[in-house]
């Protein structure tokens, strides 16, 4: 790690934004597109085409906000879910908040367009291109400690699985190393389990709510042999013991959305029987909304004849769905809630 606070130049490898962003400087009649609903205010002072921007999934236009407050205030140094969005990193549907933090002893508090954290110790900040953020380590460890345990494993998935320089040892004396330890212990639990082995942010849920429900660990892309090696399968998951797989699917792969839903039927039924053929007891398959219902991944499964090990824990699967729900867009006005330091940003953070 660089000196503390130290500004870091890595290039200029980050996301750009989605859909074109407008500054009102460049578009004397902004106000007017907006009241003909042909654009829409992104933040104060940048506009993008509301049709373009309306069909966005949730993260892109989290990340479409995140751009145009770096547009409007150049100067911002960006952290938690915003310094992951801008690499290209899970994040749980369209977080509340653009996050920039900034060296100060003043209380974190909420803008009209973003929520500023405030610390007397600032990490490392790398700059990429015209953007600041925080380094992807801490930017790791800060999510972990202030989001819930799911968010913070696919996060941390996402930043091993992109970043080769990045290691669990590093992120685990991190998180050790801050002054303060709020949120330490739930950091622990994501770190400890973090893998750049799966593929997407839907198997490392799946990985967390099969460890809550009580179900033995799975092994991960497991390579199912054909005989003439030419054909082979890889599953999501894998229980040996019980010769069981599992398949996480995304709720748009029988939708329709991808091509025919029928075919796409048909051809996951073919390989399930190709898979039975080879010794495979059953493959079960879910969704996202299995895996956020939690109740109906652990029937799914049981179906497939696995076993439940351990008692459930009820803590963590309770409140997962609401963790990957996009909140009601912020209204203009500050609000006035509780906000979360970053580097804790916060490892300056002063605990009552």
């Amino acid at each position: 790690m660089s000196a503390e606070g130290m500004t870091l130049l890595v290039g200029a490898d980050v996301v750009p934004s989605p859909v074109a962003l407008i500054l009102a400087a460049d578009a004397p009649h902004a106000d007017r597109a907006v009241r003909a609903g042909a654009w829409v205010r992104v933040v104060r002072g940048v506009y993008a085409d509301a049709a373009a921007f309306r069909a966005l999934p949730p993260w892109s236009r989290y990340l479409a906000r995140v751009h145009a407050v770096a547009l409007a205030w150049p100067e911002s140094v960006f952290c938690l879910e915003s310094s992951a969005a801008l690499r290209g990193q899970s994040i749980a549907g369209e977080p509340r908040d653009v996050h920039v933090v900034v060296s100060s002893p003043e209380k974190s508090r909420a803008q009209r367009d973003f929520r500023v954290h405030t610390t007397t110790r600032m990490p490392e900040i790398e700059q990429r291109g015209a953007l600041r953020m925080v380094n992807a380590a801490d930017t790791v460890v800060d999510v972990a400690r202030a989001r819930h345990p799911a968010v913070g494993l696919a996060l941390a998935c996402s930043a091993l699985r992109a970043d080769p320089s990045l290691d669990v040892d590093t992120l685990e004396r991190l998180n050790a190393e801050r002054d303060s330890t709020r949120g330490c212990r739930q950091a622990q639990w994501a770190l400890a389990r973090a893998t750049g082995v799966p593929e997407s942010t839907l198997e490392v849920v799946s990985l967390a709510v099969i460890e809550w429900l009580g179900f033995p660990a799975p092994e991960l892309q497991k390579w199912v042999l054909g005989p003439s090696g030419t054909d082979d399968d890889r599953l999501d998951f894998w229980w040996e013991s019980w010769r069981i797989g599992g398949e996480a699917d995304g709720d748009i792969k029988y939708s329709g959305e991808l091509g025919d839903a029928r075919q796409a039927l048909r051809a996951r039924n073919r390989r399930d029987a190709r898979l039975a053929d080879r010794g495979v007891s059953a493959t079960a398959h879910w969704t996202w909304s299995d895996t956020l219902a939690s109740r109906q991944l652990r029937a799914l499964l049981r179906a497939a004849g696995l076993p439940l090990i351990a008692p459930e824990r009820a803590e963590p699967l309770r409140t997962l769905a609401g963790a990957f729900a996009s909140p009601p867009r912020p209204s203009s006005a500050p609000r006035r809630r509780r906000s979360v330091p970053a580097g804790e940003t916060a490892s300056a953070r002063r605990d009552p």
